[in-house]
């Protein structure tokens, strides 16, 4: 009963064994290798234009350096409350950006509505007073498990390009926003607005795969000297390179996806009918519930693992006791049905 992360799931089988393939003989240091080359051709094919990508090892890297890459030190990035961005990565943007700032968006189920990004545009003092915005960051899917539509994305990256902000998306769990969407990644990216997008792997079947996705090439110079100074070039690549190849060839990354996806409405379904109503719409592979102190400590004494998610998130009117105790449950490609059936058993008390 593991629904702590997708991050804890197993290497899918193809990707493990392509590793392996990838470790007979000998290739170049830092990408200069054959399965780079590959891997930025099949990102061009796939994203269907031309694309400069850059291997990083963490999603981290990959948020903080892309926000970086478009800022100017004293600018801001707009982002949800909620986003990794703001709540999971320690000041790595700020850090790598120079001293930008972040500044934090209210929404429903976790998204950026057009108006509150409006607001946000008209505050401040401008120059030399305030920060000026720089770029805006979207969660693909977001932290709550909901998705952007591509006409979401696409209003909102036509108000934020009208100010000249980047628009950049945490795509850590895009393969799930894709898989739900039943869109190409062409659509929900470059073709809705997007300049630049951190294109994840690790959490739906790779070992340790992220990238950096540029729409334009040209908006990424520098980037290369960028990676390496944040200690983000890869010396064996090669490795990084063949879990991505393996990933995207012949749809592994949207069967992985949707596999991860039916899990999360099975077990969405079956909380539900014992009364345990997901707070939040479950789109991708992420279902937040509402348990009695009671359920989620026979839950845990019966080992069932999850994250506690912090109160202040839930949406107004959200009913319940304050011992009652937010939790998030988090599905994976390797999630069975054993898992699920067992879990709602124990909530259940049966």
């Amino acid at each position: 009963m593991n629904f702590a992360s997708d991050n804890a799931a197993p290497i899918a089988p193809e990707i493990l064994e392509v590793i392996v393939r990838a470790n007979e003989g000998f290739a170049l240091a830092y990408g200069n290798d054959d399965w780079t080359r590959t891997l930025e051709r099949r990102m061009s094919a796939l994203f269907e234009r031309d694309v400069a990508a850059f291997l990083v090892a963490t999603g981290t890297a990959a948020n903080a350096i892309a926000v970086a890459h478009c800022c100017q030190p004293w600018n801001s990035v707009l982002c949800h409350a909620q986003a990794h961005l703001a709540t999971d990565e320690a000041g790595a943007p700020e850090f790598y950006g120079g001293g930008l700032k972040l500044v934090e968006l209210p929404g429903d189920d976790a998204k950026i509505a057009p108006e509150t990004l409006r607001a946000a545009l008209g505050r401040g003092r401008g120059v030399p007073h305030s920060v000026i915005p720089g770029a805006l960051s979207l969660s693909q899917s977001t932290e709550v498990g909901t998705v952007y539509h591509s006409d979401e994305v696409r209003a909102l990256a036509e108000i934020a390009h009208a100010r000249g902000l980047a628009v950049h998306m945490d795509g850590a769990r895009l393969a799930n926003a894709v898989a739900s969407l039943g869109c190409t990644p062409a659509e929900i990216t470059w073709k809705a607005g997007v300049d630049v997008l951190s294109f994840g792997a690790t959490k739906n079947g790779a070992m340790e795969a992220e990238a950096v996705v540029f729409f334009d090439p040209q908006r990424a110079e520098g980037m290369a000297s960028r990676r390496k100074r944040a200690g983000q070039l890869i010396s064996k690549q090669r490795f990084a390179a063949a879990q991505f190849e393996a990933y995207l060839r012949d749809g592994l990354w949207l069967r992985l996806a949707r596999r991860a996806n039916a899990a999360a409405a099975r077990l969405a379904e079956k909380l539900g009918s014992i009364g345990l109503k997901p707070v939040w719409p479950v789109e991708a592979n992420e279902v937040f519930v509402v348990l009695p102190h009671e359920t989620d400590q026979r839950l845990r004494q019966a080992g069932a693992t999850y994250a506690t998610w912090p109160r202040e998130f839930l949406p107004p009117g959200t009913s319940g006791s304050q011992n009652d105790e937010l939790i998030r449950l988090v599905t994976s490609f390797a999630t069975s049905d054993a898992d699920i059936e067992s879990f709602v058993r124990v909530a259940r008390g049966t």
